[in-house]
């Protein structure tokens, strides 16, 4: 498929989306988010990819949503609010259930609607200058795509009030020191790390990572005792054991 909005690329069993609109930091239009919700739903489904990466092109990640072209495409009858809204949640939802572990890789500019979409990946690495922040009471918008919920499950009821409440960016930095991103490394290290940490995660079983993918999201939000009954009767097959029981075995 042809994609204006999305550049989709292929590094072995590495998949690379790069949000490709750098004259607009790559804010967010519907067409960009209906584009992203396809080649998600395809990756979802490709046993050759083993682990996603999304970044942005130019000199950020997203300034978040484009609210010109937004209410161009509503006035225009191209896209309703509705739907919208239910592209970017199924976004999300594509995201959590697909088996592959999925990497955003943040540089530049990520606000309100970028940090929702950021947030909906497994694992975040940021640039340590990158510029992260929820802007909604800035321009009297409510958000649509899950920040008031996950934010304070990331970093805490009270900072995440505080973020929203000022609509104040912080650092990359800042964000690995209140648990919002995993980790931040210099610019100059962003990609390199991004590929060093997808290349860990293709050295193990990629049934397994997809099984703990699935118990993570499903148990994180239940108790413990739910939890461990989730991890009790969750029942998979995983084939891909002998393979790397044999790889040990000739490397003891």
């Amino acid at each position: 498929m042809e994609y204006q909005d999305i550049i989709l690329e292929q590094q072995g069993a590495i998949t690379i989306i790069t949000l490709n609109r750098p004259a607009s930091l790559n804010a967010l239009t519907p067409l960009m988010i209906r584009e992203l919700k396809t080649a998600l739903k395809d990756i979802a489904s490709d046993s050759n990819c083993k682990v996603l990466i999304l970044k942005g092109a130019g000199r950020a990640f997203s300034a978040g949503v484009d609210l010109k072209a937004m209410n161009e495409s509503l006035v225009g009858g191209q896209f309703t609010s509705y739907e919208i809204i239910q592209e970017g949640n199924d976004i999300a939802s594509i995201l959590r259930t697909m088996p592959q572990p999925a990497i955003v890789q943040v540089h530049g500019h990520c606000y309100t609607g970028a940090t929702e979409l950021m947030m909906f990946f497994d694992l975040i690495v940021a640039a340590e200058d990158a510029k992260i922040g929820d802007t909604h009471a800035k321009w009297g918008i409510m958000p649509t795509w899950g920040m008031s919920q996950r934010l304070p499950r990331l970093v805490g009821i009270m900072k995440a009030k505080e973020l929203s409440f000022t609509c104040k960016p912080i650092t990359g930095k800042e964000a690995e020191r209140i648990g919002l991103v995993n980790r931040s490394v210099p610019l100059e290290e962003l990609d390199k790390t991004v590929l060093e940490l997808a290349n860990d995660i293709l050295q193990n079983s990629a049934q397994t990572i997809a099984a703990l993918k699935h118990l993570y999201n499903e148990g994180i939000h239940t108790t413990l005792e739910e939890g461990l009954k989730i991890e009790t009767d969750y029942k998979v097959q995983i084939t891909d054991r002998t393979e790397f029981l044999r790889a040990f075995e000739k490397n003891k």
